[in-house]
């Protein structure tokens, strides 16, 4: 959601520093090109492939994926009753995917007849992401779409970096990565060797990231105390950051990082 998210060119409230002004409505759309193949799968059967995808950016959403309605498998959609309204972008209407012993219900869903300002709309459909078992970018498989003005650093930094539980320090060290996103504040990776894992425990949280992988949680426990989910690290992370193999990070409203 860079452009997209709140105080960003493309919100509702965009940026004050500015020294321009967006002569249009309140709610903005951006329609651009996908620049490479995009294939969604579901029970074994491909339900898209496309090379003329497109990708919607709009006010305070993040990026939603569309394809020409050829380029889907038109003979595994079964409409359904189902009807929402955008005042953006016009009625929708649903499709459910049904592949194999496999029912995706009002997966798909277009706008037969755009709004005036959104009729390049005209002709595409678009997939919830995680109604489908796999999609491919080009040749590899993705869990989530990348907005391509989402941008993360993974920079190592020899600041001092301490995370303490009250009086209790928890990890310690001058070899950190920094890790500056989109939108978010830094984040520092503290070397799993210059923690003190004694105190973690490992959860069974896990969440995604399109940008930096899977994500496991631990909680940290001190003196009696359990903060539930407290640290996390990327244990095979996307190759753009693979700086942060066998780092963690922390937040919790207990713990304190310094940063010197």
């Amino acid at each position: 959601m860079s452009l997209t998210s709140p105080g960003r060119p493309l919100a509702t409230r965009g940026p004050d520093t500015v020294n321009y002004r967006i002569d249009g409505p309140p709610h903005l759309l951006l329609w651009e090109d996908h620049p490479r193949r995009i294939r969604a799968v579901l029970d074994g059967e491909t339900v898209l492939d496309s090379t003329d995808a497109k990708v919607l950016h709009e006010s305070n959403l993040p990026p939603q994926l569309y394809v020409p309605r050829q380029d889907v498998r038109t003979e595994l959609l079964e409409p359904t009753e189902t009807r929402t309204h955008c005042p953006f972008k016009g009625d929708a209407t649903y499709e459910s995917v049904r592949a194999g012993e496999r029912l995706a219900e009002d997966a798909v869903w277009r706008y037969p007849t755009p709004v005036a300002d959104a009729e390049w709309l005209d002709g595409y459909v678009a997939v919830y992401w995680s109604a489908m078992d796999a999609w491919f970018d080009e040749d590899e498989k993705v869990r989530a779409l990348r907005d391509p003005y989402h941008r993360v650093d993974a920079v190592r930094t020899s600041r001092r970096v301490r995370v303490e539980a009250g009086p209790v320090e928890v990890a310690d060290t001058r070899q950190a990565v920094v890790v500056s996103e989109t939108g978010l504040p830094n984040r520092y990776y503290v070397p799993r060797s210059d923690v003190r894992t004694e105190l973690l425990t490992p959860s069974e949280t896990r969440t995604f990231c399109p940008y930096k992988g899977e994500a496991v949680y631990y909680s940290v426990t001190t003196d009696g105390v359990e903060l539930t989910d407290a640290a996390w690290e990327y244990p095979y992370p996307d190759p753009s950051v693979g700086a942060l193999a066998d780092h963690l990070c922390f937040l919790a409203d207990d713990l304190h990082t310094h940063i010197d």
